[in-house]
């Protein structure tokens, strides 16, 4: 299956603007307790699922005790419309207590948008819908095979994740937070259940397999969370490692169409080549795995590329390009600076990644039994050296033709 997109994005996908300051970092660059750091940026964008994109967002950054011994507290919100008549709105807040006692994160999202959708796994079936004769009943001249087209979808999303966690020793946190996707007015543009010659999409024989409503669906839940965090810099880190673990149960008795539950496992490790440097030479490695643990969740709330936090894995594709019950990534990424231009630190990237999706059913694909690869290189201009934020320009290729350009916050992570 061949396809290419092309993204151009400010704000909407950009990585949380957290950063763990020194005295060395603060002294030299002015950063001081008590000060609003506010950013305004625009929205601008296009891709073949919204169409044209246009708004505004905002970036601001608090300290909320001595940034000697505090993190920065940050804030990013975006609000844009689409030529295709989309709307999408986007609040992410990531906030420390005086001498990092607390953290709490938060992602809270609206959008009435659409997406592509390829079915599940990442094996050459991926995109095979369900025929007559496969573990469900439906008429004999269903269309069967594998379709070689993207399936559409639109549909209005709201989320709503907070998250608490208590530092206990160092680094580490531990905490509770809670989590809700509710998808509705879901409307699957391949599905067609009228005409002599029907064709069933995978997200509606995923829904009809398992018991879900088609046009619209809730899963909501309490997670039980483990972080450690020793970045030097969470939005453009030289060194240290950051790793994440979240257990989420999905009981019926909070909203969920049924019980389930989760588990996301995640670590990132970033190795300074040229330390001393003020913008130095960068080896960052990231993988994480998204699991299905117990149950079943609905179709568009199942582990995919690109649904880390700020949607930066799988370079190369869009997202949701490979979906499964379980789903695992490893990317790789050599950061370079380059030169200055104008006073605008200028730096380049080269990455590699890989994807692998698991399908139970009747494509039936284990995890890692195929694997996709990804790479890409881009550019970074560095617009405030206060917080090492970045203005990012990539292009990206993967398996199948697929290739994607981003323009885009920060680094991808």
């Amino acid at each position: 299956m061949k396809l290419k997109t092309i993204v151009l994005v400010f704000t909407l996908c950009a990585t949380p603007s957290v950063m763990a300051t020194d005295e060395k970092s603060t002294e030299e660059e002015g950063v001081v307790a008590n000060k609003l750091y506010f950013t305004p940026v625009p929205v601008i964008g296009y891709n073949p699922a919204n169409g044209t994109i246009y708004g505004v967002g905002a970036s601001a950054s608090y300290y909320f005790g001595d940034p000697k011994t505090t993190k920065v507290s940050n804030l990013l919100a975006g609000l844009a419309k689409t030529s295709l008549g989309q709307s999408i709105f986007l609040f992410k807040s990531t906030a420390f207590t005086a001498n990092n006692d607390w953290a709490l994160l938060g992602d809270w999202r609206y959008l009435d948008t659409s997406q592509p959708t390829y079915g599940l796994g990442t094996g050459p079936d991926s995109s095979r819908l369900v025929t007559s004769g496969q573990d469900i009943e439906f008429d004999d001249d269903i269309f069967s095979g594998t379709y070689d087209e993207t399936q559409m979808m639109a549909y209005k999303y709201f989320r709503f994740y907070e998250t608490v966690l208590k530092r206990i020793n160092g680094d580490w946190y531990v905490g509770l937070g809670y989590g809700l996707d509710k998808f509705t007015d879901i409307e699957d543009n391949l599905l067609d259940l009228t005409s002599d010659e029907k064709v069933i999409t995978s997200h509606y024989s995923y829904s009809e397999l398992n018991g879900f409503e088609s046009t619209e669906y809730t899963l909501s839940g309490l997670s039980l969370n483990v972080m450690l965090d020793s970045r030097d810099n969470a939005i453009n880190p030289s060194k240290g490692q950051y790793a994440l673990a979240t257990y989420k149960y999905n009981p019926e008795f909070l909203g969920s169409d049924k019980d389930s539950s989760t588990l996301w496992l995640e670590y990132r490790k970033f190795h300074n080549f040229t330390p001393g440097k003020k913008y130095p030479d960068v080896l960052a490695f990231w993988a994480y795995g998204s699991f299905v643990t117990s149950g079943e969740v609905p179709y568009m709330t199942l582990p995919a590329t690109g649904y880390d936090q700020y949607a930066r894995s799988g370079t190369g594709y869009v997202q949701g390009r490979f979906r499964g019950q379980d789903y695992a990534y490893v990317g790789v990424e050599y950061r370079k600076h380059l030169t200055t231009l104008w006073g605008v630190p200028v730096g380049g990237v080269v990455q590699v990644n890989a994807s692998t999706a698991s399908a139970t059913g009747p494509n039936d694909v284990s995890l890692g039994e195929y694997i996709k690869p990804g790479y890409g290189l881009g550019f970074r201009f560095m617009l405030d050296k206060k917080t090492g934020t970045n203005v990012g320009i990539d292009f990206g290729r993967g398996a199948d033709g697929a290739s994607a350009l981003y323009v885009r916050l920060n680094e991808n992570f």
